[in-house]
């Protein structure tokens, strides 16, 4: 005779078992889950520290006093981690003739920057961003006097080329239509040899503020952010995941009620059939 027909619960029924198989399996996945989003916030974490030294590296290297651009031999050291907004001194020859306009959106507005090559003693050429002009002052012959003839010495930003497209748009060397500074394809356009894989972002001619003085193109209008939302992403994350852990103790713990629930309605049920 069992021990349902003796009138006794089992020890173990089985909407027990079935209630401890599915808890232990969603214990697991949450347990799974919750860490995945406790490694997310600790990365974002992680991941603020090296901004936060980055942004603090690249404000030394900005208002430092200006040193030697890098010349070919060191070309192949140079990454954007360690040399990117560097402030360089440079000396050589523009050419001025091969000059390319490059769209912009600046404080002063829409337009363009003027991007020429700058010839140095050895024979190496640096494009330099040498800075924006609008719309209306877009061809050379009507920026009367803004070239630059002879031995020039400049001093500005490191950067590096930038990716072939910009605005959403490509560039289309063959149209004359340039949207980022893409060093190589400049390069490539203008018919240049021996060239940097760097362009500088040419200072100031006068303080920004001073109108009234204001010469054309206009340098010194390099715009360095960083975006810095890591703190934000990780307490994101360390939410989710303490909430997810709330509502999976609370669900087990009502899983586990519903179960015992049922086991001690079944062991009325049997209780009331015994003979």
């Amino acid at each position: 005779m069992t021990a349902r027909q003796q009138g006794v619960a089992p020890s173990n029924p089985p909407s027990r078992k079935r209630a401890t198989g599915v808890l232990a399996v969603f214990a697991l996945l949450a347990i799974v889950a919750v860490a995945g989003l406790l490694s997310l916030g600790v990365w974002q974490v992680e991941r603020r520290a090296w901004k936060l030294d980055l942004i603090v590296r690249v404000n030394a290297r900005v208002h430092a006093p200006a040193t030697a651009a890098p010349g070919a031999d060191q070309w192949p050291r140079l990454t954007k981690a360690a040399d990117e907004y560097r402030r360089v001194r440079l000396t050589g020859t523009f050419l001025n003739d091969r000059e390319t306009l490059v769209q912009a959106v600046t404080e002063l507005g829409g337009g363009f920057w003027v991007v020429t090559p700058l010839r140095t003693a050895d024979g190496n050429v640096v494009l330099v961003n040498r800075g924006f002009v609008p719309p209306e002052l877009s061809e050379r012959a009507k920026r009367s006097g803004s070239d630059l003839n002879g031995e020039t010495t400049i001093t500005g930003l490191l950067r590096f080329s930038e990716p072939g497209n910009g605005f959403l748009r490509t560039n289309d060397p063959v149209a004359g239509r340039w949207y980022a500074r893409d060093v190589p394809a400049i390069a490539a356009a203008r018919g240049l040899q021996n060239v940097a894989p760097y362009f500088v972002d040419a200072d100031a001619a006068v303080p920004l503020g001073d109108a009234s003085k204001r010469t054309w193109p206009v340098g010194g209008l390099t715009v360095i952010t960083f975006n810095n939302n890591h703190l934000v992403y990780a307490i994101t994350w360390f939410a989710l995941a303490l909430m997810l852990a709330a509502g999976a103790v609370y669900a087990g713990r009502e899983a586990y009620r519903r179960a015992r629930a049922d086991d001690a309605q079944g062991e009325a049920k049997a209780g009331q059939r015994k003979p």
